[in-house]
Order: C-alpha cells, then structure tokens, then sequence
C-alpha cells in the first residue's frame, strides 16, 4: 500500500486513511475509516469515490467500517492498458481488483453498495464471490443483458450514449475537447471539493478512456458474462436491496426492475424512490430514511426485513442518512435505535443471522 501525499487529501474525507492499494493491473485508490461491520461504496460514472462523501461520515458516526473506492480506471485508481476484446475493463476485472484490495487492507467479508456503473461491478462481485460479499445493494440498475434484450426505439434515443461510446476514438477526443460542456457538473449540488476532484478527473485522457472501455466492455464481455450466468441457472444467493429514481425512464422503459431482478437473486426487496437528478449520496439518502419511517414500518414490513439485525451494515445505512446533521457530525444515539423493535423486525434480525 502507497499512502497518499496530504495534499491529496480532502477536508471532506478529514479523518479517513487516503491510500493506493496496489494490485495486480494497476492501483486502487482508497479511502477508509471505521472499525465495524464494513460496507464497500461504488460510485457510478463519472464520478469518482467522492460522490459518497456524505454518506460515509454517517455511516462512520454510526460505527460502520466504511471503504470508499474509486473504480478501476475511474478518478486517481488506476487500471491496464485497454485490450481489444475489452477484458481489461471488465465488471469482473474490476470486481477482482476491487475484491484484491479490500483483502490488502484486511476486509474478508461486507456489504456492497453500487450506484450507476458500480452497481455493475458490485453485482458480478456478489455473484463470483458470495463468500466476500454478504449483502449487496444496488442503485439505478438492471442487468445489461436486460437493458439490451428490451431494445427499444425509445431506449436507444434516451440511451443512446451506450452506442456512441463503443465507438473507436470519436467519443474520447468529443468529450476531451471540453468535459464541461459534455458532463455538466454543478458544484453546488456536488459540493465544491467533491466536484473539484471530480472536474480534474474529466480532464485526464486517461479516465476518460478508461471510463470508455467500461461502456465498452459492458456490450460484449460483460453482457457475454451475464448471459454465461443465466444460461447456467445462477442467481445471486445474498439478500438484494433494489431501489430507483423516482421520475428517470428505468421504470419507464423497462418496467418493474424488481420484477426483472427476482430472475437474478433469490431474496429481492426495494422499490422506487429515489430523488432524481442527484449524486449518488444524496440518491440513497431519501428512500432509506423513508424505507425505516414508521409509517414504512407498519405499512412496507418487507422493507424493514432489507435492514438485518442492529449493527449489520444494512442495518447502519438508513439510521445513517436519517440524519439531518453536518457530514462530520458525530450520530450519537439513532431514534430508532431507542424504539422498541416490531415483530416483523425482530424475525427479520433472525432471518439476517
């Protein structure tokens, strides 16, 4: 492991080990901070592992074991040079790195979180490895061999970038030529350091290739893998929480994504409700803090059954993002950890065990 120099560090990550976990093709850079039950958070494209920035200090406050990634390739983590069949920026060379850093920093076993692109590698690493992987959550997805077997004249106008990528070289000089124009972050909504890591990111000809051959890999190699999975009958064996934005076109195009993701996992719970327009922080946010309300609880009691047993990551995320305070501020003693349990969370912290 390479520390990273202090002034690479971010006030918004003040606190967390900032490391580059070297592994084999290439580095992953990391930051990490906590010492329970660990969650592991992917960001999606084009972002980097910063988007996360208010989530993980909840989660720490809330005594969580947190690991913060950026993916293969994508911000300061580094990956090969692309191959011609796209291997080299695959889910499942992503997932492996990934997988070979969180064993270099002593984490065996977690929950993964993916959002966007990272829900992409946080599946295929839940699918080879459930003996890593415990629980996983996963944000504005469906499978891509989904995507594409329910190909649309509607789907390939909203969706139409997924095409222009796997284009050779016209996408990298297009969006190079200025990254402001084609990405159109807002420093506002991101917060200005988190988009100010990300703004540098856009401007490396590095990540936005890489970034590229992710798409690129995601129609051949990865919709081949997929399709590998399913032809041999595999499914996910861990708990799925699935959950979507409430006004994007997923739903729309595609219909119920819990519907598709029950042909893919054995125990799916979600449903939509996240914000759209947002990072994938603030996404996440809105409908757990819903999701553990306790109207939620008396109405949705499948809901109740995604968080585990008081102390399991799952359990960690919504009690965390309940919290209205500063991203730093410590959560001393949740709400809801003062109620007493209902019965439907008592049999879910059995079913979790």
């Amino acid at each position: 492991m390479v520390p990273v120099p202090p002034e690479r560090e971010h006030r918004i990550f003040s606190g967390f080990v900032v490391e580059d976990v070297v592994v084999d093709g290439g580095t992953v850079h990391v930051r990490h901070a906590g010492t329970g039950p660990v969650v592991l958070l992917l960001h999606g494209h084009p972002r980097t592992g910063s988007t996360w920035h208010r989530v993980a200090w909840r989660l720490l406050a809330l005594g969580c074991t947190v690991v913060v990634p950026d993916l293969p390739g994508y911000g300061a983590s580094l990956a090969p040079d692309p191959s011609p069949d796209h291997t080299a920026h695959s889910k499942r060379a992503s997932a492996e790195r990934l997988l070979a850093a969180m064993r270099v920093l002593g984490y065996e076993r977690f929950t993964v979180v993916g959002h966007d692109r990272g829900s992409y590698v946080a599946f295929r690493m839940a699918m080879d490895h459930p003996e890593a992987v415990g629980r996983v959550a996963l944000l504005d997805s469906i499978p891509i061999v989904e995507h594409l077997e329910r190909m649309s004249p509607e789907f390939a106008t909203q969706w139409w970038h997924w095409f222009f990528f796997m284009q050779p070289e016209i996408p990298e000089r297009v969006i190079l030529a200025d990254p402001d124009r084609w990405y159109r972050g807002d420093p506002e909504a991101m917060g200005a350091e988190n988009h100010g890591e990300w703004r540098h990111a856009m401007r490396s000809p590095r990540v936005v290739r890489a970034m590229l051959e992710d798409y690129r890999a995601g129609l051949t190699v990865d919709r081949a893998d997929e399709g590998a999975d399913r032809d041999a009958g595999r499914r996910l064996s861990q708990p799925l929480l699935v959950l979507w934005s409430a006004r994007d076109d997923l739903e729309q195009l595609f219909g119920d994504p819990l519907v598709i993701w029950r042909d893919w996992a054995v125990d799916v719970r979600g449903g939509l409700g996240l914000r759209p327009g947002l990072a994938a922080s603030e996404a996440l946010s809105h409908p757990l803090r819903s999701a553990f309300s306790r109207r939620t609880v008396r109405s949705w009691s499948g809901v109740v059954r995604v968080g585990g047993p008081r102390g399991s990551p799952l359990w960690c995320l919504p009690q965390a993002l309940r919290s209205r305070d500063s991203p730093g501020a410590p959560v001393a003693s949740p709400t809801c950890a003062r109620r007493r349990p209902t019965r439907d969370q008592l049999r879910a912290r059995r079913r979790w065990r």
